[in-house]
């Protein structure tokens, strides 16, 4: 729903009187409030008259003295630097202010950023049950602290152990059948199959016998999907160059030579 447009100052008073009701609600920068003034009137003089006297009375503060008072209540709420520089930003402060009011703040209060850090991730965090290590980076990036503080946090963290990759934990969670079957229906060969099972951190310690009871089955042949992996190209294996090139394509699907051997004998017959 559109928001319908403001009564238009018709007097200096107007514009004082939206200002006042503004600055009851929340604290504003400079930058915010002349924002919210211009929605009011189009008269830029009774905008500078009204923010000086603003400013003159400390009903609005200069933009160091803001940002000076918005970094103590962050950090006393366990919000990193790097949150603290995009939200002043974003609210229209100037960086050098910014990075001035930040260094002066954790002089003043002998802030360490990386006990902090380990502070909020305990404070957040009992265990790791619930949550993976991607998740619990993105949220204290998303608080301000940098990728070497969150690591010093999690280092000092009881729990620290229980993390987990979110890799990691859908391979938990996986069957290495099931898994096994999937690419062999892409027409992997066993090779690529460990090897991508590897990658995806399942456990492959059964893999050998798996694929054996799979092959007894008649769920996997190995032999056959080579065969059929190869029909699927033109390679004229007649053709020297193209039969090594025909071998090299089977390999990196990760057929093995005999399979491929196999596959190419019957090919030509």
């Amino acid at each position: 729903m559109q928001r319908p447009p403001l009564r238009q100052a018709k007097t200096i008073d107007n514009v004082f009187n939206s200002a006042y009701w503004h600055l009851s609600q929340q604290d504003f920068t400079i930058k915010e409030i002349r924002s919210k003034l211009e929605r009011k009137t189009d008269n830029p003089q009774w905008i500078d008259i009204v923010l000086a006297r603003l400013l003159e009375v400390g009903y609005v503060k200069q933009d160091v003295e803001f940002a000076v008072r918005y970094c103590e209540l962050a950090f006393s709420n366990e919000v990193g630097a790097g949150a603290i520089k995009r939200k002043l930003q974003q609210r229209g402060i100037a960086i050098s202010d910014i990075e001035h009011a930040i260094e002066q703040v954790v002089e003043a209060q002998q802030i360490d950023s990386y006990a902090m850090a380990a502070v909020r991730l305990r404070n957040k965090y009992d265990n790791f049950s619930a949550t993976s290590k991607e998740k619990v980076y993105a949220q204290m990036t998303t608080k301000g602290f940098s990728r070497a503080e969150i690591d010093h946090a999690l280092a000092q963290h009881p729990q620290r152990d229980t993390l987990r990759s979110k890799l990691a934990i859908k391979a938990d969670k996986a069957d290495l059948s099931r898994e096994i079957i999937k690419l062999f229906n892409k027409g992997k060969g066993k090779t690529l199959i460990l090897q991508e099972l590897k990658q995806r951190l399942i456990d492959v310690t059964d893999f050998e016998d798996t694929v054996y009871q799979l092959s007894l089955s008649d769920d996997v042949d190995f032999y056959q999907s080579c065969k059929n992996e190869l029909a699927k190209k033109r390679y004229n294996l007649a053709d020297y160059k193209e039969k090594s090139k025909a071998y090299a394509y089977l390999s990196r699907k990760g057929f093995s030579s005999d399979e491929i051997k196999e596959a190419m004998v019957i090919d030509d017959e």
